[in-house]
């Protein structure tokens, strides 16, 4: 059984730091118009993917809901790829036919980026089996938000985990806000792990603001998932410092309930701790963080000088083939009916 290396805690905050910078340079990017669609930003969750990460391998699956650009990065995908993305250019991680809520990154194990709510749930069950299937030691991650939670997909994935024993770890990202619906006012059960228990999943709760205990936690369940194989559930209490997508003005939380999280920030509480410790310079920080804004800068520049899809592949990847042969037969006057 191969074991992670420990990750070093500097590289963790200089990842959080990219994230951070990537995210509000495609703020500025999406206000100016240079970016459609939707944008769910990942600004004060940074701990939970650097956790994650530190706490399993680059071979495991990993697979996530529309605020996907912080897990695309924390795997390696490049800030270009990631940004070109969002401009719907060629050069994007998924050819600028997904956008924002669709990074796919195969080569790194990043199944998505999946927009509707809660749809990829069921899919980590199926990665998941087929890791115990092939014999894998491999384990699946699965991010989901706290609106996901009432979608029946996920109930059906976490009954299925439980009854097959699969190594798939269900974590709930929760923020709080369901868009603009709070917990309290959307679920039932207020505590959110309590619902692993109906599966017969071992449930856990780590606070989201704190990179080395959502690391702990993980690298203590991930330990015991790939020694013998089983589903959980973690429930990761965090908070995001922007609306649901850049279309939200979050008016519906408080200014004061925004300042509270907002002196808790992941960042500053990972910093003060190196700091504390002798393992980090204030001159240290400054360069990381000097590093990651000139990279999602320069990642602004590549995505606005890349080339847009061909026209001509419009059809690939929506049809058996690539090609038009099935729009054709639909369009044609002897088709039958649908």
């Amino acid at each position: 059984m191969q074991m992670p290396e420990q990750r070093d805690e500097v590289e963790m905050l200089s990842l959080m730091l990219l994230v951070r910078r990537f995210e509000e340079r495609a703020s500025q990017q999406y206000q100016a118009q240079k970016i459609g669609g939707f944008c769910h930003l990942y600004i004060g969750q940074e701990a939970v993917i650097a956790g994650a990460i530190a706490a399993t391998r680059d071979d495991d699956y990993l697979i996530t809901a529309y605020r996907d650009h912080a897990h695309a990065l924390a795997r390696g995908t490049s800030t270009d790829a990631c940004m070109a993305e969002l401009f719907g250019k060629a050069t994007g991680c998924s050819r600028g036919l997904g956008g924002s809520m669709h990074y796919f990154d195969k080569e790194r194990h990043m199944y998505g980026g999946h927009a509707i709510v809660g749809a990829h749930v069921p899919l980590a069950a199926g990665m998941a089996f087929a890791s115990k299937y092939r014999n894998e030691d491999r384990v699946t991650l699965c991010f989901f938000g706290d609106g996901a939670i009432n979608q029946g997909g996920f109930h059906e994935a976490l009954n299925m985990a439980g009854l097959m024993k699969l190594p798939v770890i269900f974590i709930c990202e929760n923020n709080l806000y369901a868009m603009g619906t709070s917990v309290e006012r959307s679920t039932s059960l207020k505590q959110i792990v309590d619902r692993a228990e109906g599966y017969d999943i071992a449930g856990y709760v780590a606070d989201g603001m704190n990179f080395r205990e959502v690391r702990d936690k993980l690298t203590e369940v991930v330990e015991s998932i790939r020694k013998d194989p089983h589903p959980a559930f973690i429930e990761i209490r965090t908070y995001r410092y922007r609306g649901h997508s850049m279309s939200d003005p979050a008016s519906y939380r408080t200014k004061e309930q925004l300042e509270q999280y907002r002196m808790d920030d992941p960042i500053t509480r990972l910093r003060a701790q190196l700091t504390r410790e002798g393992k980090l310079t204030n001159e240290q920080f400054d360069a990381m963080d000097k590093k990651a804004k000139d990279t999602a800068l320069a990642s602004v520049k590549f995505a606005e000088e890349s080339a847009e899809p061909p026209l001509e592949e419009l059809y690939n990847y929506t049809y058996v083939n690539g090609d038009q042969t099935e729009l054709v037969r639909m369009n044609s006057t002897d088709a039958p009916p649908f």
